[in-house]
């Protein structure tokens, strides 16, 4: 008996370290991509608008990048290893990590009440221009969506990591059919961003069940602004291009 207490130590421990190495490469390597892939929408929408002088509601191509430096800015803070270690030192990581999808949130908001008031107005006459702005906004907000999700859900990562017993806010089939999967299955960032995609695609949850009034709020709230994007800025470049 002790001989097989022993070698089921390191089996324990391994799988321990495994899934150790999976969140540290998941808040260092996949959180900041997708980040940059929301700041890469933002980038190229502000270059074609300035290549082709695109405005929205008289204001020019470079207001897209209005959110790019603080992002970057917040994007470093959480990615580089001496102000990493700083901010998990006085346990600020998480802080800055919502501050950081606030940013892009608020930017991202702003940038759809601008074209919004732009179809008003009557100013957008590009479909291929309005149809790339709303890809910009749209896919903005999955993402932004998807890091809220993965920072609130049982405390966030490292909290779910830990299991340290606070509520969820999401029901996985997953964590309802634990034959399914291996041992210790932990929901992760793609996770967090699919269920913000198929919200955004179907206004309803498709794969895991908001359980929280918090995240069926952020779901509302998600779901509203994907739908003004799609029924407004795609029907309008539709009667465009037309």
């Amino acid at each position: 008996m002790p001989s097989a207490l022993r070698a089921s130590v390191p089996e324990v421990t391994d799988r321990g370290t495994d899934r150790n190495a999976d969140d540290s490469h998941e808040q260092r390597v996949e959180a900041p991509l997708i980040v940059l892939v929301a700041v890469g929408l933002q980038v190229l929408l502000a270059s074609v608008s300035i290549d082709r002088g695109w405005t929205t509601l008289g204001i020019p191509g470079w207001a897209w990048l209005i959110g790019v430096v603080p992002e970057l800015v917040l994007i470093l803070a959480l990615t580089l290893p001496g102000s990493r270690r700083r901010l998990e030192r006085s346990d600020h990581r998480r802080e800055v990590s919502i501050a950081l999808v606030a940013v892009i949130g608020v930017v991202n908001l702003f940038s759809l009440a601008i074209l919004i008031g732009s179809l008003i107005k009557a100013q957008e006459t590009h479909g291929v221009e309005l149809l790339l702005k709303g890809l910009s906004i749209w896919g903005t907000n999955v993402i932004a969506f998807g890091l809220l999700f993965w920072e609130l859900d049982g405390g966030g990562p490292d909290a779910r990591r830990s299991d340290s017993g606070l509520d969820r806010d999401f029901q996985f089939p997953q964590t309802e059919n634990p034959q399914l999967v291996s041992p210790g299955w932990q929901p992760q960032l793609i996770d967090y961003v699919y269920i913000s995609f198929t919200n955004s695609i179907a206004f309803s949850p498709t794969d895991a069940m908001p359980l929280s009034r918090r995240c069926k709020l952020l779901m509302l709230n998600g779901s509203a602004i994907s739908a003004v994007t799609v029924l407004l800025v795609a029907a309008r470049a539709v009667n465009i291009l037309n």
